[in-house]
């Protein structure tokens, strides 16, 4: 029997760090199945799920701890401790890009709108970097989301819009799925 253990991890940034990571993993039977990993103001933040024979997961527990000594938080979360989420309907994948000058609570404001249809963000990368003539900081964005079934993509964008209009930012709903397939 397997067991999925999340592991979260935080620590100054180093060349070789995913590597000790991923070794100690492997040595203490673990499996690495998906990650989630940044460099951020000089520190490394990851998320990583591994999975592992029921009965070596305190052995990898373990292992991974010991990394700890070294400079990193870790947090271990298995996944049969984890409360059994409530079923998630259907959701249509759908990839949302922004770009726009920095401020604060563009992140709160867009997810805010795709809260209130009922979006949830699956994955979200965003940066600030210098624009390409000016230096301002711009902010990026690009999202996967998952939006239900019985959503109005149209009305998604129409408030969206509204919203990007008042932010001053390009925003762009791209939905894979409507897009015709190429011709050969």
């Amino acid at each position: 029997m397997k067991t999925s253990v999340i592991l979260t991890l935080i620590g100054p940034d180093r060349p070789g760090l995913v590597s000790k990571v991923a070794a100690r993993a492997h040595e203490a039977g673990g499996n690495w199945l998906e990650s989630r990993m940044a460099q951020l103001a000089g520190q490394f933040a990851g998320v990583v799920m591994l999975e592992a024979d029921t009965a070596g997961v305190d052995a990898l527990e373990t292992a991974l701890r010991e990394l700890e000594g070294e400079g990193l938080q870790i947090h271990i979360q298995r996944g049969d401790d984890l409360p059994v989420p409530e079923p998630v309907p259907a959701r249509h994948k759908v990839l949302l890009d922004l770009m726009g000058h920095d401020r604060p609570g563009i992140v709160q404001d867009i997810t805010a709108v795709l809260s209130r249809h009922g979006v949830g963000v699956e994955n979200l990368d965003t940066a600030v970097e210098p624009a390409s003539m000016t230096g301002e900081p711009m902010f990026r964005a690009r999202a996967r989301i998952g939006v239900p079934e019985g959503v109005d993509l149209d009305t998604l964008q129409d408030d969206l819009e509204a919203l990007a209009n008042e932010l001053m930012v390009d925003l762009d709903l791209h939905d894979p799925q409507s897009e015709a397939p190429e011709k050969a």
